[in-house]
């Protein structure tokens, strides 16, 4: 009996040598409150009241995965699912894996991956932005801010502190059914991205821009002069300084639209700059509030909107928390800003009723696995 049990037991020994080089891991975020909003435009100005998902951080599940090739080197991949938990549909226009999906490899010198990946300003933002990209953030003044590219390259790395992401896409929309990857058009809807950071103690300084040739979706191009040179760029500068439980927040960013571009929010002035300024306050090991003011000011004109969030979150655990978010959007002239992103990732722009300011509030409950 003992002869019959040793060959099995160093089989196990073995199969577990060889399992321990690589590993997957499941994770997610379920995330799902009631939203209430006031002058909302596809009701005649009226109110509502919904359920809604993602209002602190989108619904997601995903699978991670590194194999050590020897010598320093990983293969790394992520394959990461965005979904609307209120209802069980796909989020990210219906992809399978529309937060990200991408494989490469690692090791010193950084991460090198290619497939669907966030932008360096969603780098940039997660680190910068008082509310994390919450539905009540700096996405809602400015989507990009929660970008992602298709068909990219994106290098990362992290030298004692001081942090780079760089990214290149060939169509950074294609499967939105927006631009990019049209044969004999190489610029249309390429994305080229750069993102530089400093961390040290309690201060942390950041900066990225960004240029996205938006060109003309579904074969129009041909209609719109110089298309292909259709283009926003972007800038945006930040810092965040940590005083005990207590984190400051500032930043800016420029944008400006090219070539029959349209810059979104700016009612066809096409440039902008956005300013924002905020405080966390971790009261207790469990409980935290959060203030943030984002003001844009869109040049030769008086549209210039504000967004004031506040909100508080409960840790009753590590992976389970309850949050209440209120947000106060004042919109002049023809600013229409909403305080709530379409989505995480989506822009606010055109959720509030044309010069109407807009009132929401989202208490939610949110679980990480």
């Amino acid at each position: 009996m003992n002869f019959k049990v040793l060959p099995i037991a160093a089989a196990v020994m073995l199969s577990t040598s060889a399992f321990a080089q690589s590993s997957v891991t499941l994770y997610g975020v379920l995330d799902v409150g009631v939203q209430y909003r006031t002058g909302l435009p596809t009701a005649g100005g009226k109110s509502s009241l919904d359920m809604t998902s993602g209002g602190m951080a989108g619904s997601r599940w995903g699978l991670r995965g590194t194999e050590d090739l020897g010598g320093g080197l990983k293969g790394v991949f992520v394959l990461e699912n965005g979904f609307n938990l209120d209802t069980g549909t796909s989020a990210q226009n219906n992809r399978l894996f529309g937060r990200k999906a991408y494989v490469g490899l690692a090791g010193n010198w950084g991460q090198l991956t290619l497939g669907r990946h966030e932008t360096p300003a969603f780098d940039f933002a997660l680190q910068f932005d008082p509310m994390v990209l919450a539905n009540y953030s700096l996405a809602t003044q400015d989507g990009a801010f929660a970008g992602r590219a298709d068909n990219s390259i994106k290098y990362s790395a992290n030298f004692s502190g001081v942090t780079v992401n760089a990214l290149y896409s060939f169509g950074a929309n294609t499967g939105g059914g927006g631009w990019g990857e049209v044969p004999g058009k190489a610029k249309l809807g390429a994305e080229s991205s750069l993102g530089l950071g400093y961390a040290s103690g309690p201060f942390a300084v950041g900066v990225v821009v960004d240029q996205i040739n938006v060109g003309a979706p579904n074969g129009t191009v041909a209609r719109i002069p110089k298309s292909d040179d259709m283009k926003i760029r972007r800038a945006a500068l930040a810092g965040s300084y940590a005083v005990g439980p207590v984190k400051m927040y500032a930043g800016y960013r420029w944008a400006k639209a090219y070539s029959f571009a349209t810059l979104p929010g700016t009612d066809g002035k096409n440039s902008s700059n956005l300013y924002w300024l905020g405080l966390g306050y971790q009261i207790t090991p469990a409980f935290a509030m959060t203030g943030a003011a984002y003001y844009q000011d869109v040049r030769g004109s008086g549209a210039d909107p504000w967004t004031f969030v506040l909100s508080a979150d409960y840790a009753f655990s590590k992976r389970t928390d309850a949050y209440w978010n209120l947000s106060y959007a004042m919109n002049r002239e023809g600013s229409n800003m909403g305080v709530a992103a379409t989505g995480i990732g989506g822009s606010g722009y055109g959720t509030a009723a044309i010069g109407a300011n807009q009132f929401g509030t989202t208490i939610g409950l949110r679980h990480k696995f």
